[in-house]
């Protein structure tokens, strides 16, 4: 008689240590990513190059990212999950190394291709796993102890290494993002189980058929445009909030790490919440709450004081959208996790591309303080986006299938993991 191995019971509450190391290598790969903004005048300065041309090093990395994320997925779909992470963690090692390594910005874009392929393949495969690895009762908060270091890394590691580079070059903040990689790659290897794994879903056809269930399409969308909405803020907090800080560069991190610092306590919150009212339920509020703290920016953001108010406000609504919008498309189709994860996770780096052009016309036309507007209309489109993706069942979020049918995450995810004994 086979008997799966289950995860912790459901009165067990603590998350396993892989989880946090999970959490540790998000935020190397996202500290690698954020800091790339701050590094751009150095970059332009070290290799003689225009503010815009050097700019370019986001964009070819969140293309990529948006590129490898879904594809690498796909062709890693039959590995165990350690092996996936592990293989990403080396490959964006090796490209933070050629990235620090650069003498010429052509080979230092190769190198951030490189990176990126890393980590389109690492962000959302952590996040499947951690839910793998709890019971489907504290999924909600697995996943968001892994993003958890997301935000961490916008709240310290990008302003940190922005210092760093600042002080003693952007070839010192690469080759301290590598280092830390190698202690990520030695975690992931050392706690996350070697039999964790997901169900074969079959060629790649097969692998993106939640691709037609409309509903997947819509929490998707509901993704784009929430947060090209949510970044529009941020790529432009320089320019929103210079009336308060007059340009003053610690003034304007201050206001990024009380950001990252609210966005870190709204995601953990969130976790909780979904875990006992649904994902559908957080998002909804997160998102109004998000057009609230955009009118609370409007009206404060010339004044210091207030900003980081206002700052703080916008930044626990904001990173409260991601975790409950994972744990949906989890729950739309649990076997095909990691794949719809990977396009949730493209289609985020997307909006930061969207954010930008959306952005930068928005402050031509009607100022960079009342751009926050914009950002207001495209929240009510995405409420309107997550109300089409909203599961038959919305407090627990699970598909419509029938009662006896096994929807939790954790247990699908383990169906061809090896965890089966006799």
């Amino acid at each position: 008689m086979e008997e799966i191995e289950r995860p912790a019971t459901r009165g067990a509450q603590r998350l396993p240590v892989g989880v946090f190391v999970l959490a540790l290598g998000v935020f190397v790969i996202g500290t690698g990513e954020f800091v790339l903004a701050g590094l751009i005048p150095l970059l332009a300065a070290d290799f003689g190059l225009g503010y815009g041309a050097a700019g370019q090093v986001v964009t070819v990395f969140a293309v990529t990212c948006a590129l490898a994320a879904p594809t690498m997925t796909t062709v890693t779909a039959k590995w165990p999950r350690q092996r996936v992470l592990v293989t990403a963690g080396i490959v964006y090692l090796f490209g933070a190394v050629a990235t620090a390594l650069a003498p010429t910005f052509g080979l230092l874009l190769a190198g951030q291709v490189v990176a990126a392929v890393g980590t389109g393949l690492f962000i959302p495969n952590a996040s499947v796993t951690a839910a793998a690895l709890v019971s489907k009762d504290v999924g909600g908060r697995a996943i968001a102890a892994v993003i958890t270091g997301f935000t961490l890394a916008v709240a310290f590691g990008a302003p940190g290494g922005t210092a760093i580079g600042a002080l003693y070059g952007w070839r010192v903040t690469m080759w301290l993002a590598a280092g830390v990689a190698v202690l990520g790659v030695i975690g992931v290897a050392l706690f996350i189980p070697r039999s964790t794994g997901v169900a074969d879903t079959g060629g790649f056809r097969q692998r993106l058929e939640p691709l037609r269930d409309r509903r997947v399409v819509a929490l998707l969308a509901t993704t784009l445009v929430a947060f090209t909405a949510v970044y529009i803020p941020y790529t432009y907090i320089g320019a929103i909030f210079s009336p308060a800080t007059g340009g003053d560069g610690v003034r304007l991190g201050l206001l990024m790490t009380a950001l990252g610092v609210a966005g870190a306590i709204g995601n953990l919150v969130a976790g909780r919440l979904v875990d006992r009212y649904g994902g559908s339920s957080v998002v909804l509020f997160a998102l109004l709450w998000l057009i609230l703290s955009f009118a609370v920016i409007a009206f404060t953001h010339t004044t210091y004081g207030w900003s980081l108010t206002a700052i703080g406000f916008y930044g626990i609504a904001a990173f409260a959208i991601t975790t409950p919008q994972q744990h949906r498309l989890i729950a739309r189709d649990p076997a095909g996790a990691s794949v719809v994860l990977s396009l949730n996770q493209a289609v985020l780096y997307l909006a930061i591309g969207v954010s930008g052009v959306v952005g930068a016309a928005g402050i031509e036309v009607v100022g960079a303080g009342s751009v926050v507007w914009i950002a207001a209309a495209l929240a009510v489109v995405a409420i309107a986006l997550s109300m089409l993706g909203t599961p038959w069942n919305p407090r627990r979020d699970t598909p419509p299938v029938s009662p006896d049918a096994d929807t939790s995450t954790a247990e699908s995810l383990r169906s061809s993991s090896g965890q089966v004994r006799s």
